[in-house]
């Protein structure tokens, strides 16, 4: 597993739940690694180890949980350079939904060896969308639950977001547009304004 997941775990519950926390759930998983190198390789096991420890101390399923971390990456204001980096893919949340096609290439560009689970938009018409994740690692589909939720809410769109489940593998998201332009959104510009 790329560093890159294990730190984003790391960051979500040091942020929202403190340090403690943090340190309560790295024992109960059993490690002796207290901060993850976002550049280095970990077993997949360390992961799923930390995702079921946290999911215990918390009392929660992990599926609200990799919701919550989904959002997190969009809305934390320490994740802004990711917010913007996914907000490239279109000045509208349709089009935006239409380009997660491209996700996984585009985070390639950022950090080569980082490996994205494969996704595949349908627009089945009537402003519904259905989202495929390809993934070895089931659970990513709530991530992206999460994340679509808070950029839908950053892009001013009023949506419907349901985790369907799993289809031939693949982990099934739904997404129901209800209104493109419900609110006025966040702004964004495509040049970064200095401070």
């Amino acid at each position: 597993m790329h560093g890159l997941v294990n730190r984003a775990i790391e960051r979500f519950v040091r942020d929202t739940y403190g340090r403690e926390v943090w340190g309560v759930v790295v024992a109960n998983a059993g490690l002796e690694i207290t901060e993850f190198e976002p550049l280095l390789g970990y077993d997949e096991a360390i992961t799923h180890r930390l995702l079921d420890a946290l999911a215990l101390r918390l009392g929660r399923p992990s599926a609200d949980i990799l919701e919550d971390l989904g959002t997190y990456l969009v809305s934390h204001p320490k994740l802004e350079a990711l917010r913007r980096l996914l907000r490239f893919g279109g000045p509208t949340f349709p089009e935006f939904l239409n380009s997660l096609d491209d996700l996984p290439a585009r985070a390639r560009l950022a950090v080569s060896d980082l490996v994205l689970p494969d996704l595949e938009v349908f627009e089945r018409g009537g402003d519904v969308f259905t989202i495929e994740c390809h993934s070895g690692a089931p659970g990513f589909g709530h991530v992206i639950v999460g994340l679509l939720r808070a950029l839908a809410d950053d892009y001013g769109a009023l949506a419907l977001l349901e985790h369907k489940g799993m289809e031939r593998g693949r982990e099934i998201v739904e997404v129901r547009l209800l209104s493109a332009r419900h609110a006025s959104g966040r702004q964004f510009d495509l040049g970064a304004r200095p401070q």
